[in-house]
């Protein structure tokens, strides 16, 4: 016979949708997919932002380069933001 406290537990467990699941493989390997095609994007838009960033040091125009140094953060937090979005996509799908 199971405690009242118990009981309660259980119909909290169930009543709680917002609980993690636990991941499967194929999420877990969507997951790592999608870590490696951000990662991949990021060191992209860095590169080539970083070329101009020193094009522009050494052409001495300061105010290019803070917006360029502007850039190169809103385009990482950007694409953090998009990578995060899509993996929240997966871990809420049920395969």
């Amino acid at each position: 016979m199971k405690s009242a406290y118990e009981l309660a537990m259980e119909r909290l467990e169930a009543s709680d949708s917002e609980s993690p699941k636990p991941l499967t493989d194929g999420q877990k390997a969507h997951l790592s997919e999608i870590d490696a095609i951000y990662k991949g994007k990021i060191a992209e838009r860095e590169i080539f932002l970083h070329g101009a960033l020193t094009t522009a040091q050494a052409n001495q125009k300061w105010e290019e380069v803070e917006l360029i140094q502007k850039q190169i953060q809103s385009e990482r937090t950007r694409l953090e933001e998009e990578r995060e979005e899509k993996k929240e996509e997966v871990r809420k799908k049920t395969i």
